[in-house]
């Protein structure tokens, strides 16, 4: 069938978009400019739209069968109106264009930010508390809003499902990513220590199969939670580095030590135009939430791969990109006695 991908030059796009080509689908793959990156294949046409100019969206969506809005602004300051405006209006602008192309289904990309993972019971699934909260941060409130401006739509009959992935990693990615960045630099041997902590991981691959499974099977107005499994950062990258051959971190940080400098840390990264440093990034790895995806699972057929198999995939994506310089990768058997037993 004919379909749309808005944002299909992002990470999750792009690979949304090798999915839905291998599928047998035709797209229309919409982002502001067309990459040197995009997938250049005849089922694909790039078109250039902003999700602001309903004119545009409109046409773009002339004649398909379902959209995914992909496009986000993710950010971990505390207020970004820029951030506020995209991740809100943005989606109520696409989706009102997609019920006046006579879309037959739309399938919003949200996040596990949308939940609130840090007043909950230590487990997140769809029933779980939403990010309401004004201290929350603006990529937390911004992200259940919007989900809330898509309701609006709903109601008025678009037929849409909203999909709500956890922390996104792995290959493709032309970016990087905050989080394969960072795995990136401790498979070069430039990481020598790293917080502790966990988060639920998703590989972006299983992220856009799932995306997908909701257009199929996912029941309108529904949330699914796409998530990984819990992985300890630090072993991580102890483990791409084990990879590579290079020097591994020799230690983590405690997360209390590290909330001791954040008043004083993030004001500083702030004025250097950095938000790595700040209450949000640390408030995730203090709250480290065990996501339950078996709503997904039971009614999607969803199933993600295991963290191992997607950081062995991701340094032999980085090096034959060549984003690792000289380092290449030995074995995926390196993994083995590296990462500690999924939680949850």
């Amino acid at each position: 069938m004919k379909v749309a991908v808005t944002g299909a030059a992002g990470f999750v796009g792009t690979n949304l978009v090798n999915q839905l080509v291998a599928d047998g689908h035709d797209v229309v793959a919409i982002d502001r400019v067309s990459p040197a990156h995009g997938l250049d294949h005849p089922q694909v046409t790039w078109t250039a739209a902003d999700i602001f100019d309903h004119d545009a969206l409109v046409a773009a969506f002339d004649g398909v069968d379902t959209v995914y809005h992909l496009v986000a602004m993710i950010t971990l300051k505390q207020q970004d109106e820029l951030a506020w405006r995209v991740n809100t209006q943005g989606v109520a602008s696409t989706a009102r264009a997609a019920l006046a192309a006579g879309v037959r289904r739309f399938v919003h990309c949200s996040s596990i930010h949308s939940f609130d993972q840090y007043t909950d019971n230590g487990i997140v699934d769809e029933n779980s508390a939403r990010s309401e909260n004004p201290a929350l941060p603006v990529y937390d409130r911004s992200k259940w809003a919007g989900e809330q401006e898509l309701r609006k739509v709903i109601a008025d009959g678009l037929d849409a499902v909203i999909c709500n992935p956890t922390g996104v990693y792995g290959p493709v990615d032309h970016g990087l990513s905050r989080i394969n960045g960072m795995l990136r630099d401790a498979a070069q041997g430039r990481v020598p220590l790293f917080v502790e902590g966990n988060f639920d991981l998703v590989d972006v691959r299983d992220v856009a199969k799932g995306l997908t499974l909701a257009a199929a099977h996912g029941a309108t107005g529904e949330n699914y939670l796409l998530g990984g499994e819990q992985v300890c950062l630090f072993e991580a990258m102890r483990a791409v580095a084990e990879l590579c051959g290079r020097f591994r971190p020799l230690f983590a940080v405690p997360l209390r030590l590290l909330n001791l400098v954040v008043p004083i840390a993030e004001p500083i990264s702030h004025l250097f135009g950095s938000d790595l440093v700040s209450r949000a990034s640390i408030a995730a790895l203090v709250a480290q939430p065990v996501v339950d995806i078996s709503k997904a699972r039971t009614q999607l057929g969803y199933e993600p791969r295991p963290s191992a198999d997607t950081l062995a995939d991701l340094v032999s994506f980085l090096c034959d990109s060549k984003q690792m310089g000289s380092a290449r990768p030995r074995s995926g058997r390196a993994f083995e006695s590296v990462l500690p037993t999924p939680v949850g």
